[in-house]
């Protein structure tokens, strides 16, 4: 797999790319800066080579703090103009990465539509779609066959980077079950469910040296989802969090093997005193590898208010 050329295996053979360019222009950097960043796996471009008219992006070690924006469409709101209103809002007021989160009709030419009028990375969560496919939950076709056909579709269309959530495992299920809340991620939830339901491991853990093919192919990076992240401050720094953690840590290296970007999602709900210390922990566990947290949310109390609530969390987490 290392044969293919992203700008993993570029920066590994002293190879500074046109995207590292410009990031180094951006970062007020040195090209051979980010090269070295890249290739030590510190710093990622998700920069599909289908996404035309994009402007590359780092994320990572010693870079400017980015900022992620979600639109998408819903069952309640399935409107492509007005997600495209979301975009371009989203980017005239700072998102440095816009996620299509989309659930409503049209997927894929939603999808679409919004990749073609992005200037930054796009992202998605392909279990959404597997979601989709259905008409509900209760109905998900997890064969390799469809999962890597949805990956392989989005990965055609340029969908920058993708949300994958291998490295929830059925060891972790017991204390997460212990929780107050359990496991609040929906495509935590939906592949817990399939693996208690079926007694059987992850599937998205089982066919992940696919997967890492079709993301070489198209230079996507992976964002290893927090299907184990906490959903209440009771929750928060458990066994089944720093589990899962060590799981991305380790699926995080073999990304990095096959040529393929790797960022790792981080925490949900986290009390201000430990954000410092889950920081350190993904740098120790998953080698430094950017840190790509939801905020955290540092308090319970204020639904409807994350916007807030995980500000601060990213502060701190930033800082």
């Amino acid at each position: 797999m290392l044969s293919a050329k992203t700008q993993l295996t570029s920066a590994r053979k002293g190879i500074v790319t046109e995207a590292m360019k410009r990031v180094a222009e951006f970062e007020n950097r040195d090209p051979e800066f980010i090269r070295a960043g890249v290739a030590k796996g510190t710093i990622v471009i998700p920069a599909n080579i289908r996404h035309e008219n994009l402007q590359p992006m780092g994320i990572g070690r010693c870079l400017k703090t980015k900022i992620n924006a979600n639109i998408g469409t819903s069952s309640l709101s399935s409107c492509i103009n007005r997600e495209l209103e979301k975009l371009l809002a989203a980017v005239k007021y700072g998102a440095d990465t816009v996620m299509d989160l989309s659930t409503g009709d049209d997927l894929e030419n939603t999808r679409r539509q919004i990749i073609l009028h992005s200037t930054v990375p796009i992202g998605t969560v392909p279990i959404y779609e597997l979601a989709c496919q259905g008409g509900n939950d209760q109905e998900i076709d997890f064969s390799r066959e469809n999962i890597l056909s949805v990956i392989r579709s989005q990965a055609e269309q340029g969908v920058d980077y993708m949300t994958i959530h291998a490295g929830i495992r059925p060891e972790q299920i017991p204390a997460a079950s212990r929780r107050k809340l359990r496991i609040v991620s929906r495509g935590g939830a939906l592949i817990a469910r399939y693996m208690v339901q079926n007694h059987c491991d992850n599937p998205f853990y089982n066919c992940f040296d696919d997967i890492l093919e079709i993301c070489a192919e198209y230079d996507v990076t992976l964002s290893l989802g927090d299907g184990m992240r906490p959903g209440c401050l009771a929750d928060a720094s458990d066994d089944a969090q720093f589990a899962e953690l060590a799981e991305l840590g380790r699926l995080g290296r073999r990304c990095r093997e096959a040529g393929v970007q790797v960022m790792i999602e981080g925490p949900g709900h986290i009390p201000m005193h430990e954000i410092e210390m889950n920081m350190k922990k993904e740098q120790e566990l998953c080698d430094d590898a950017p840190f790509y947290i939801l905020g955290p949310v540092v308090m319970d109390c204020a639904p409807g208010y994350d916007h807030i609530t995980s500000a601060i969390g990213a502060a701190i987490g930033a800082w």
